[in-house]
């Protein structure tokens, strides 16, 4: 029997428990990523492993499952030595389970509670008249389960509940349906991953000419190896022969000896779990993050949606209305004053010294920067897209969905988020350059030496219309010193302005290329945020759930 239970290969708790710990932590890792239906194993498994394990290592709950007419209910009699379960003719006879518990039924009725089973149908297999007889299966919970092929309804969904909740599962056959396919196809089929807690017998094998039964025993054999259940104990009982149950007692007290029931179970559920959770992530766990040339183009879109090269243009406009105004002469600035600033009408950051320069913490305004273009959407749209499928290429299942899910989760904030980017970004407008003033004190002193010129040749006219003696004019040469200040004012002053034009062009679109990068990175920031993060917490996610799957799966 030791090889019968494939007891050489122990279940380690701790081992078990850093496994379920690692389902956990990928269903974290995919939680809203995933469809819940494709993670109802998982999170059954985690609760029910959770509760299990919480309740009794001390007890090992075995169910008889078998068809009608099997004779599981006589069979669980007889190992019980008692008669608990009824047994009769008409079918189905076992509606309900029951359960009987060798050792103090106090230490067990907690995970009765659990499993469901009724206090009424609980029983205690202790007498003082069995000394120390049944000693050897202190611990044990037997269950004799509804039949599994009842006509009732309810009889197979207890069944499928109680299968998926007990530590080892006993299937009890009988010689004229042993080959039956709803017991082959339906249940044992898929217990092939627990075989470690299945175990087959061939009931009212006294029925048998001593002649078949080896025959019968090998085509079960053939037809479990077939369900993949090569290795699971197969063994002959009767319920009626005091010894036809030796074998079948002697497996039991094993497994309670050996207190690893439940961890098998457990473990074998988990690779149930995680053989159905790989799909998921498919063979290579990795994902690269976002292509850089798809960001990029992101990036652009990004840009043009939120009017960068508008607010570009306009940060160059302003630098030549600014600086004209700081360097042109003094009598044509009040008239440049007229004309408003282009960045004021946009409703960003006017001249230094306006009621634009807020402190940092005042909220900003909205812009009034152009509404993007049907074309300028499309192509935003078509980035996000881009970056979407490029991310999840590869992927298996639902990520790519998820991915792209995530890549358009905040589409609907960028407008907003990008305006108020545009409109927080210094766009290097705030200073006057040192030239400016330096030009502007120039053009003031050869504006005051023109208007003296003027005042002295207007005082001079003056004083001669009245008849009043002359004022004396130095001479600069050949020309008068009132004429030079007036003459050589107005030149000079038209020479500063002619000389400073070219270098306010080359300045204006230096401060026009500075403020493109300076918007292009925040839009790129807020690009980053609304977009690429989201893709790249999924693809994060993809990758932590491959790693807890690796952690998940037996070594």
């Amino acid at each position: 029997m030791r090889q019968a239970f494939r007891g050489d290969q122990r279940v380690d708790a701790d081992e078990l428990l850093t496994r379920l710990d690692a389902v956990r932590r990928f269903l974290t890792a995919v939680d809203g990523h995933l469809p819940d239906s494709q993670l109802v194993p998982a999170h059954t498994l985690v609760e029910r492993a959770g509760t299990r394990l919480a309740l009794s290592r001390d007890h090992t709950v075995v169910a008889l499952a078998g068809s009608t007419g099997s004779g599981k209910s006589s069979l669980f009699n007889a190992l019980a030595r008692m008669s608990l379960s009824p047994v009769g003719v008409r079918r189905p006879t076992t509606g309900v389970a029951h359960a009987c518990v060798w050792g103090p039924l106090d230490g067990a009725n907690r995970l009765l509670d659990w499993v469901g089973v009724l206090p009424r149908h609980r029983f205690v297999r202790e007498s003082v008249l069995d000394g120390d007889d049944e000693s050897d299966l202190h611990g044990l919970v037997l269950l004799d389960l509804p039949d599994f092929d009842s006509v009732q309804r309810s009889h197979q969904l207890e069944v499928d509940r109680l299968l998926g909740l007990v530590d080892l599962v006993v299937w009890v056959v009988d010689p004229q349906k042993y080959a039956d396919r709803v017991i082959h196809t339906s249940y044992l089929r898929e217990f092939h991953r627990h075989k470690d807690v299945t175990v087959v017998v061939l009931n009212q094998a006294d029925r048998l000419p001593p002649t078949e039964l080896p025959r019968v025993m090998a085509d079960l054999r053939r037809l479990l190896d077939t369900d993949r259940l090569d290795g699971v104990p197969l063994l002959a009982t009767a319920a009626v022969d005091p010894g036809g149950l030796d074998d079948l007692r002697a497996a039991l007290e094993r497994t309670v000896a050996e207190r690893q029931a439940v961890l098998r179970r457990l473990a074998g559920d988990v690779d149930v779990v995680v053989a159905g959770l790989d799909e998921l992530v498919g063979p290579d766990r990795s994902a690269a993050g976002p292509d850089e040339t798809a960001v990029r183009a992101l990036h652009r879109a990004l840009a043009g949606t939120a009017g960068v090269p508008v607010v570009a243009e306009a940060v160059g406009q302003a630098y030549r209305h600014r600086a004209g105004g700081a360097t042109d002469w003094p009598l044509v600035r009040g008239w440049r004053r007229l004309r408003p600033d282009p960045l004021r009408r946009l409703h960003l950051p006017g001249p230094a010294g306006t009621d634009t320069d807020a402190p940092a913490e005042k909220p900003l305004a909205a812009t009034s920067v152009p509404d993007p273009t049907a074309a300028q959407r499309s192509a935003l749209g078509l980035a996000v897209r881009t970056v979407a499928d490029q991310a999840g290429e590869g992927l298996p299942g639902t990520w790519p969905a998820a991915v792209t899910g995530a890549a358009r989760s905040r589409l609907a904030d960028l407008p907003d988020a990008l305006d108020r980017a545009v409109a927080g970004t210094d766009l290097g407008m705030d200073s006057r350059p040192l030239w400016w003033r330096v030009v502007g004190g120039l053009q003031w002193l050869v504006t005051l030496a023109a208007v003296a010129g003027l005042g002295w040749l207007v005082l001079g006219y003056g004083l001669r219309a009245i008849g009043l003696p002359p004022l004396d004019n130095p001479q600069v040469g050949a020309v008068p010193l009132p004429t030079l200040l007036l003459l050589g004012g107005l030149l000079a002053g038209l020479l500063v302005a002619v000389v400073t034009r070219p270098v306010v062009r080359w300045a204006a679109g230096r401060a026009r290329h500075r403020a493109e990068q300076r918007l292009t990175a925040a839009v790129a920031e807020v690009g980053e945020e609304y977009v690429v993060s989201p893709v790249r917490t999924v693809l994060a996610s993809y990758a932590e759930a491959g790693a807890a799957l690796r952690a998940a799966t037996r070594r």
